[in-house]
C-alpha cells in the first residue's frame, strides 16, 4: 500500500491587530527587505486573515498561523499556537 504524504504548509509569525470578527483575526506580519538600490533596511507590512475557532486571542498577542484551504473570500489561513500574549 501506499502511504499518501502531506504537503508542506506554509507558517507565519505575527501580532494581532484586529479580532472584531466572529472566528476571525487580522494577523500582521512585519519583514525587514533591503531596499535593492539604497540598500537601506525598510519594514514591509503584510496583513492575513486568519481563523480562530474559539476567539481565543486578543489584539496584540503573537501568534503562529498556518495555511490552509479557502475559508471565505480572504480567510486562507488558521491560528496554530498563540505564542505570547499581550500585556
Amino acid at each position: 500500500m501506499e502511504t499518501q504524504t502531506r504537503n508542506l504548509r506554509k507558517e507565519r509569525i505575527g501580532v494581532v491587530t484586529s479580532n472584531r470578527m466572529e472566528k476571525s483575526i487580522v494577523v500582521s506580519e512585519v519583514k525587514r527587505v533591503k531596499h535593492p538600490m539604497y540598500g537601506k533596511f525598510v519594514l514591509r507590512t503584510k496583513k492575513y486573515v486568519a481563523h480562530d475557532e474559539s476567539n481565543d486571542c486578543n489584539i496584540g498577542d503573537t501568534v503562529k498561523i498556518m495555511e490552509t484551504r479557502p475559508m471565505s473570500k480572504t480567510k486562507c489561513w488558521r491560528l496554530v499556537e498563540i505564542l505570547e500574549r499581550a500585556k
